[in-house]
């Protein structure tokens, strides 16, 4: 099954597909509070590296989360201080250099670098760049990798791709999900390299107690702004341990703020154990988030953003809701405009 949609990018494959093959040895990095297409793509490239006689690792600042664990190589994701860090990096899934978190010292020691990516706030920080700002998940990049240097897929990797485009995704179901993404998903099923309901049990029906009680928590305390057109959700160190959670499972908190009726631009800000701030966007219908990321210099898409902060909460939550205010009214102005 060939697919190959990519072609304002076919360049960037090119230098890709000869950097792979003049080098021998690669780090992968993944981003910090990795998901499930950081990590899927990582471990299908570095499936591929494997195949064709290459070194390969996969660095990740942050342990692969219990919900991923399931992911062929996931047991083989090393932390920084532990990782060969050899001289030739490829980013996979960052959005820019920041997201590796404290294994950027890797990328900053390499001798050559390349980025593939699919976040359009990209800025190009690699040597080499492949950032198919069109595509549904980095994931779907990496399948085109292999379509393009011709090497079948095989059960592990499509197992990895698999999990990467559904949880970028929505399981399929956000506006992102692009038709390659659907025809290479229908592939994997014809030739039974996935199970389908196993995968989705795994990934989205298998859900830790602790998770549903801090879930129910922001839920519950959803504050509503701009008229009810923004839904803002807060998570402290505290509460988080309150209820014995960790990082892992604030995964997905955001979906449930965003699927307010009539929530248009959806924050959450839940504060790290450095008491810094992560603050993820998520938009529908209308509104760039990315836009709203970019100020703060975070990155993500139009749906789909985040930053970190570093000022106290309250000072947080004002900025990006004023901030989501503004956006809405130059969409709202925008789609005025047009109509």
């Amino acid at each position: 099954m060939t697919m190959r949609t990519m072609n304002n990018n076919d360049l960037d494959f090119d230098s890709v597909i000869r950097f792979i093959g003049e080098q021998e040895r690669f780090t992968l990095l993944s981003h910090i509070s990795p998901d499930g297409d950081t990590l899927g793509a990582a471990l299908a490239l570095r499936l591929l590296l494997k195949r064709l006689g290459k070194t390969a690792e996969v660095v990740c600042a942050n342990p692969v989360p219990k919900i991923y664990a399931f992911l062929p190589g996931a047991e083989q994701v090393v932390m920084p201080e532990n990782a060969a860090g050899y001289e030739n990096v490829i980013s996979v899934d960052c959005a820019d250099a920041p997201r590796f978190g404290r294994a950027i010292r890797i990328f900053e020691a390499a001798k050559r670098t390349a980025v593939i990516d699919h976040h359009k706030t990209n800025p190009g920080f690699g040597e080499i760049n492949l950032v198919v700002a069109d595509a549904a998940a980095t994931a779907e990049v990496i399948h085109e990798l292999f379509v393009r240097m011709d090497m079948p897929i095989e059960r592990d990797e499509a197992i990895c791709l698999y999990t990467g485009i559904v949880t970028d995704t929505g399981n399929l179901s956000y506006s992102n999900t692009t038709g390659n993404a659907l025809r290479i998903i229908a592939d994997f099923v014809e030739k039974k390299l996935v199970d389908i309901a196993e995968l989705n049990r795994l990934i989205y029906r298998t859900v830790p107690y602790c998770k549903t009680r801090v879930q129910g928590f922001v839920n519950s305390n959803i504050q509503l702004e701009g008229g009810g057109m923004i839904g803002v959700g807060t998570l402290t160190q505290d509460q988080m341990h309150g209820y014995g959670a960790t990082n892992e499972d604030c995964e997905g908190i955001i979906d449930g703020i965003r699927d307010v009726e009539c929530v248009k631009i959806a924050i959450f800000i839940r504060e790290g154990v450095d008491g810094s701030y992560k603050v993820s966007l998520r938009s529908k219908d209308i509104g760039d988030v990315g836009r709203l990321a970019e100020l703060h210099g975070g990155g993500g898409h139009e749906n789909a953003a985040g930053y970190t902060a570093h000022e106290p909460l309250s000072t947080v939550k004002a900025q990006i809701v004023l901030q989501a205010q503004e956006e809405l009214k130059r969409a709202l102005e925008a789609q005025g405009d047009r109509a």
